[in-house]
This record gives structure tokens, sequence and C-alpha cells, in this order.
């Protein structure tokens, strides 16, 4: 008997919301329903137009990324008021879909870099309806103010539009995470000086931001000499929270913010009032539906890059660096993001437009530049995925090279972790019967490694331009440690897949990387 045959449709299963875990204080992207390594980049300021975009994506895959940062700026969505123009959305989405590539959109409203440029010239142009922070003297300064209703009120609705036409347009979520504004805070003033503003500081703390800060119930002044600046960061944050739960309400993205920063060892330095680390516990408290603070470092110091990380590393923050300087110096602070967990890293300015903005970047970008930047993403773009779920659950560490090259250690369970630089991959550089004769790159600022501790005896390493060495942290009585195996391979389908054995001259001066990253696992024991 023959039956009729029946034609089903069948709806696919709508893809996963992207979104942030954490876990016994480690954090993790997930996309697709799985851990996400961000390898990512950002373009430059002008670079969000259609015409563009041809000087993108060749960029972009040479970089072997899997995600872009782009703007989308108020003044180019909502050129007239109440009207709205999707087609630079709609093109990148197509591009980056075409490109295999997800996309961070950086909303540009009502302030970027402090200022606010990219507002539409009908938010400029009225100064009565959008009203301008003051300065102490009473003058008006470049940048709106915090506090002007009408102004978050047409902010939040353009950022509304902007993520229902996402919901609409993107359903498989090639955008998996928005960040609101760029690197608010104020260079004029510690403070706005406007009547609301001035209403606002003379009001009690909010009980959350002191609960935050364990400070008593009272005035803003009382908070003492930091007290405009804590005032400030509580301004903004509370603003760009309203952005946040408006706009989630239309796709529940990730949403971060971005913040200028200084020396991580002293307080000041920054705009006022930014997400900068001495001001996270306010932004936490008024911010609660911004699940990140991220730095944007153009520290091209070692020490300084590892402690501005260590400033957003916490356990309520996860750490992503969502814009850096596109220097080849600046690439070997990759393996030092990704030890300390970061969920993503993307350095600033890498497209083919032209434009540059050195010194904070690089003078041009030529191939050594981009290699820099480009090799150890190559590496890890296969195992983006699988890395990320790792340092998820497992104990990591990074290495980069500081400016004189010192070693660098640190202790996981019962192993001594150590890198060095500058080092020939044979032999020892105290060796007195043949002169050694340092390699090329010795001495220029390249090099680092990264170490995920499996279990208590087996360990993922990789790295560039560096030595790495395991010793017992704590060896019993005649113990010594031994090498195992060691595998050089990559993950495929979630598995270790082994290429090939270490042994010999490879292994017997400590595992040595050179210019192309490689990623081994290794196994270690002792004897007596």
């Amino acid at each position: 008997m023959l039956l009729p045959i029946a034609l089903f449709i069948v709806a696919a299963a709508p893809a996963p919301m992207p979104r942030l875990e954490s876990k016994d204080g480690r954090h993790a992207l997930i996309v697709d329903g799985k851990p996400f390594l961000m390898l990512g980049a950002q373009v430059n300021n002008s670079s969000n137009y259609p015409s563009a975009l041809p000087q993108v994506w060749p960029m972009a895959h040479r970089l072997h990324l899997n995600t872009l940062e782009v703007p989308v700026a108020w003044e180019q969505l909502e050129p007239v008021e109440g009207q709205f123009d999707y087609s630079f959305v709609d093109t990148l989405l197509a591009e980056a879909r075409k490109n295999d590539m997800r996309l961070v959109l950086l909303w540009f409203g009502t302030w970027k870099n402090g200022s606010s440029t990219y507002v539409p010239e009908w938010v400029k142009t009225d100064g009565r309806r959008f009203p301008r922070a003051l300065r102490a003297d009473g003058t008006a300064t470049a940048t709106l103010s915090p506090f002007g209703e009408a102004t978050l009120a047409a902010d939040k609705r353009a950022f509304v539009m902007l993520m229902r036409h996402l919901r609409a347009a993107d359903p498989q979520h090639t955008v998996i995470m928005v960040q609101i504004e760029n690197e608010v805070g104020s260079w004029n003033e510690a403070r706005d000086y406007s009547p609301a503003a001035q209403t606002a500081f003379a009001a009690p703390v909010p009980a959350e931001v002191a609960a935050a800060l364990h400070a008593p119930a009272g005035s803003w002044a009382s908070l003492g000499p930091r007290a405009e600046d804590l005032f400030s960061a509580w301004a903004y944050a509370r603003y760009i929270d309203a952005l946040a739960v408006a706009g989630k309400a239309e796709k529940p993205l990730p949403m971060y913010v971005n913040s200028t920063v200084a020396d991580p060892f002293q307080t000041g330095g920054a705009a006022h009032g930014a997400p900068w680390w001495p001001n996270l516990d306010v932004w936490k408290a008024a911010a609660p539906h911004v699940e990140m603070a991220a730095p944007d470092i153009y520290d091209h110091d070692a020490k300084a890059f590892a402690g501005i990380l260590d400033r957003y590393a916490r356990r309520d923050n996860p750490l992503f660096v969502p814009e850096l300087g596109n220097s080849l110096d600046m690439a070997r602070f990759f393996w030092l993001a990704l030890g300390k967990g970061a969920v993503g890293f993307a350095p600033f300015g890498m497209d083919a437009t032209g434009y540059v903005n050195y010194p904070l970047g690089a003078r041009v970008l030529d191939d050594a530049t981009l290699d820099a930047f480009a090799a150890p993403y190559a590496l890890f773009d296969p195992i983006a995925g699988d890395w990320a779920a790792i340092a998820a659950a497992h104990p990591t560490w990074g290495s980069a090279k500081s400016e004189i090259g010192e070693d660098q250690s640190t202790v996981l369970g019962r192993w001594r972790v150590r890198v060095s630089y500058g080092l020939n991959s044979f032999g020892e550089p105290d060796w007195k019967f043949s002169k050694m004769v340092p390699p090329d790159w010795a001495d220029q600022p390249v090099g680092g490694a990264v170490v995920a501790q499996i279990d208590a005896d087996t360990f993922l390493i990789a790295g560039q331009y560096s030595r790495l060495r395991f010793a017992l942290a704590q060896p019993g009585q005649g113990e010594a440690p031994m090498i195992l195996s060691a595998e050089e391979g990559s993950f495929v389908n979630g598995s270790w897949v082994m290429q090939r054995r270490w042994n010999g001259d490879q292994i017997d001066y400590g595992f040595n990387f050179g210019a192309k990253p490689a990623l081994l696992r290794v196994r270690l024991g002792s004897y007596k």
C-alpha cells in the first residue's frame, strides 16, 4: 500500500543567546551554547560605512580573526529624529556572515572618548533640550551631561531600536556582544556642575553605592578626596545601566563598557567617572545589568599591562581586552591576557583604510606587525572553543616578555613553571666550550607563553619566542622531575590529536618556542 508523502517543515531550533558564565572565579563567553575565545580586532573609528568594508575583511582573514569589533554611531542610525537607518547594520551582518565572522557592535551614542561627537546633528544643535556638562565656573564643555533626562531618553530610544532590529535581523546571533558608549568619563572637571548635577551631588549617596564602598550613609562629599570622581562614576553608570536594561528587553546580549586606563598602581590619571579600577565597585553597584567593565590599554610596559589586567580580572568581572595598541610590541600581551583568563583580545585599528594612530599604535601596519598578532591567533583559531572551555575549568597562567627580559615563574600545584626569553633553542647560555650568540630576536619586545593545568601532572603549553621549563616546587629528598611525554598537536572535535612527540634536543633544554607558535600537551612525573 502506498502512503501519501507528507512534507514537514520543521522549524530550526533557535540559536542559543550568547551569554557570560562564571563559576569559581573563572569566566567564559558562551556562543552557540559552547565556550568561545574571542580572537578579535577593532576597526578604525570611521570604518563603520559600507564603502570601508572592502578594506576590512581581507585584514580580518590575514589576522585569523573570529570576531570583529565595529562601531555603530547614533548619528548614522538616527540622522533625523525618529527616522532610523539600518542599512549599514544590515550590510555589516550580511558581509560578516559571508566572511564567517562574529561581531561586537560598539554603540557610539552620547559619549565617545569622553566627548559627544557621535550624536546626531539635531542633538548637537539643541543645547537647551540636550544640556552639556558644565565646569565649576559655569562654562559649557563639549560633553553632554549625564543628568540630561531628554538626552538619556533619546539615546535609549535609539539603542532600543538598534537592539530591536538585531532581534529581527540577526536570529543566528552574528552579533555576540554589545559595547554601550565608548570610554565615558570627563577630562574637563572631576564632575558635572550643571543644576541637575548639583542637586544630585547634594543628595545622600545611594544605599547600593555606599554598601559597595563600605561607607556609612551620608553625603557624596563625605566620601573624601575622591568623592567627585565616584559621583561621576555613579552618574555615568546609572545612565548606561538604563540603556542596558532597555536594550536587553529587546535582545539580551552580553553588554560591557570600556575604559581609559592609567597607572595600575595609582588611583588617578584616567577620565573622571570612567569604569577605571578605582571606580569599579561603584560601577558594579550602579550598573548591575552591564556584565563587564573592560580596559583599553595603550601602555607598552609589561609590568603596567599585567597590573591593569589584574585590576580587571575579578570574580565579579570577566577579563576582556576590547582595545589595545596595534604596534608589534603589544602582540606579546596576548599570552599574558590568555593566562589571566581573558574571554577576548582585540587590537585597535586593524583594517587597510590607511589610517594609523601612532604613537598609540603602529607607525605602519607592515607584515612584521601583522604577523606578530596573526601567528598566535592562527594557532588558537581552530581550538578557540577548546581553550575557552579549558580556561573556564582549570588554572591558567601566562607570561609576556618584559622590557629587561627576566625569567618569570609561577607555581601550579607541585610544579614550578618558568619562562625565559632571548635564548637559543639548543643549549644553555652559560656554556663555556662554545660561544653562544643570542638569536636575532633576543633584544626585541616579542615573546610569551601560556600554561593550563589539566590535572596534577598534565599541562597544555603554548608559546612564541620563549623557553618554558618545569621543576618540582618542593622536591622530596632525592626526588627529581621527568617528562613522561610531550606531544605537539591540536584539538579536533573536542579531542586531543597528537601530531608528533617532542623528545631529544626538543626537550633537553626546556620547551623552546620560536617564531611559529606551537601547542603541546605535556605529562610530567618524578623519580628518586
